[in-house]
């Protein structure tokens, strides 16, 4: 793929097209774990299925933080159950700030399952909207595609562990705000900081003011650089949106460290910074 974005007015092209794709819709809003598929039951872009980032993007929450990856036997039959394979074309949206579910969505299907064509919706439901795009409200809670019997092949190599982080050539890439990363301020987790030896980029520094992203040469311009770059967040989400930037731009993609700041606090031995 040139690009792992697709606009409104494409997408509208490839739903009126002869294969047309998966639609995934990946709302969610932390601390509310149903809301997701309730606006996707109210309206949704047509023909799309709501893939839950709780139940279908993550494991159950604890020492691996709070979005841990799930198994690989988890996610194929989360892959199975939506009917994705990798000969049809997948489109995945949320209405986010940053399509920060989506970017987990993308992440998990092309980096780590391996399917050859994930294309995240730039701009989201509001760039649809503003295309003039429909939602239907027709939403059936039942209905389901057709399964798919897809094994992916997936691609351990491109997530880490903490002591990966610890003992080898990294350079962390936090993803979190910058008072986060400062440790002036933590909304989410018990302890602030971030990871000794983190450059922070800031997961909004990737989109333009109408919540696009920034052209492939400005990001590939911005974009942290250094050697064997990793990931990470507040709970791995957020880091995928850092890779996703990496894949607009034409670089070379850091891999994820799907535990982030919340499994890294876990371990009170683990080293923490504060400041810039």
């Amino acid at each position: 793929m040139s690009t792992p974005l697709i606009t409104a007015a494409a997408l509208a092209d490839a739903l009126e097209g002869a294969t047309p794709p998966r639609m995934l819709d990946c709302r969610a809003r932390l601390g509310e774990p149903d809301a997701g598929r309730r606006l996707w039951w109210e309206a949704h872009l047509p023909g799309s299925h709501h893939l839950d980032l709780e139940r279908d993007l993550a494991g159950p929450p604890g020492e691996g933080g709070r979005h841990p990856l799930p198994t690989p036997a988890a996610f194929t039959a989360v892959v199975q159950r939506l009917g994705i394979r990798p000969e049809q074309p997948v489109v995945v949206y949320d209405d986010m700030g940053g399509q920060l579910a989506a970017a987990r969505a993308w992440w998990m299907l092309a980096c780590w399952a391996g399917h050859p064509d994930v294309r995240l919706l730039d701009g989201g439901l509001r760039a649809w909207l503003a295309a003039g795009g429909e939602l239907l409200e027709d939403g059936d809670p039942e209905a389901m595609p057709a399964g798919s019997f897809w094994q992916p092949a997936f691609h351990d190599e491109r997530h880490v562990t903490a002591e990966k982080l610890l003992t080898g050539p990294a350079t962390p890439i936090d993803a979190r705000a910058r008072e986060r990363f400062r440790g002036e301020a933590e909304p989410i987790d018990p302890v602030a900081g971030h990871i000794p030896g983190a450059v922070c980029r800031p997961s909004a520094d990737n989109l333009t003011g109408d919540g696009h992203f920034k052209s492939a040469a400005a990001l590939a311009s911005e974009l942290p650089e250094g050697e064997s770059p990793i990931a990470y967040c507040g709970s791995g989400v957020t880091a995928c949106h850092t890779i996703l930037a990496y894949a607009v731009a034409g670089r070379p993609l850091p891999r994820l460290y799907p535990g982030s700041w919340s499994e890294w606090i876990r371990d009170p031995s683990r080293p923490i910074a504060t400041g810039d």
